[in-house]
């Protein structure tokens, strides 16, 4: 990594939670030379604009989180235990996330609405990136006769997407641990309904 690439990479490690916690338009260049120690001149010296800093903080907050993902997915030899490696690893770094402002999904999704067009589709770039995982797990799980026949993959993944950042969302806004813990169990009771013979989010074929 050259002098240039190692400059840019420290800040924006030391910029990604400032972005995450005070938003997009929030976030001043005063608390870039504050936090980084270093002059306007080197920050943006080192990057296009702003919008280029921003999403690549979003990108900084989320490798965090995929990476302990990606860790327990792999160290689990079912589809089963491999989806349950999500409500596992948010249990693992529920309080990291929210001493560092929140879940950056939701964060940045609510704060770059109708203001940032290019973060907005760095979130759905990372969403539709989440699903796909989920979507393909489940799939998988359902071609292995691991999971009922019957389980939507669609539905599923966009549901326990809207669990998981629904509790960060409630957790932030009221400070009560108890919305993310019960949004984990009860992305558990979804995941294990999956080897039963009927599962909380059927495909619309089989309802009818």
């Amino acid at each position: 990594m050259s002098k240039a690439e190692q400059t840019k990479q420290f800040i924006i490690e030391q910029v990604a939670h400032i972005f995450n916690k005070k938003g997009y338009a929030a976030t001043s260049l005063k608390d870039l030379t504050e936090t980084t120690g270093l002059s306007k001149g080197a920050i943006y010296g080192n990057f296009k604009n702003k919008d280029e800093v921003a999403i690549l903080a979003f990108k900084h907050n989320l490798t965090f989180i995929r990476d302990r993902l990606r860790k327990n997915i792999l160290s689990s030899h079912t589809f089963l235990d491999q989806l349950l490696a999500y409500p596992k690893t948010f249990r693992e770094i529920f309080r990291v996330v929210v001493q560092s402002g929140g879940c950056p999904i939701v964060n940045t999704a609510i704060d770059s609405d109708n203001v940032n067009n290019l973060l907005q589709e760095a979130v759905r770039t990372a969403i539709g990136e989440w699903k796909q995982s989920i979507v393909s797990l489940v799939k998988n799980g359902i071609d292995s006769g691991e999971f009922s026949k019957n389980s939507d993959a669609e539905k599923i993944a966009q549901v326990l997407i809207c669990l998981v950042e629904g509790g960060y969302a409630m957790t932030k806004a009221t400070g009560e641990e108890d919305y993310m813990q019960h949004v984990l169990s009860q992305m558990e009771s979804i995941i294990m309904a999956l080897q039963q013979g009927r599962t909380v989010c059927e495909s619309d074929s089989e309802q009818k």
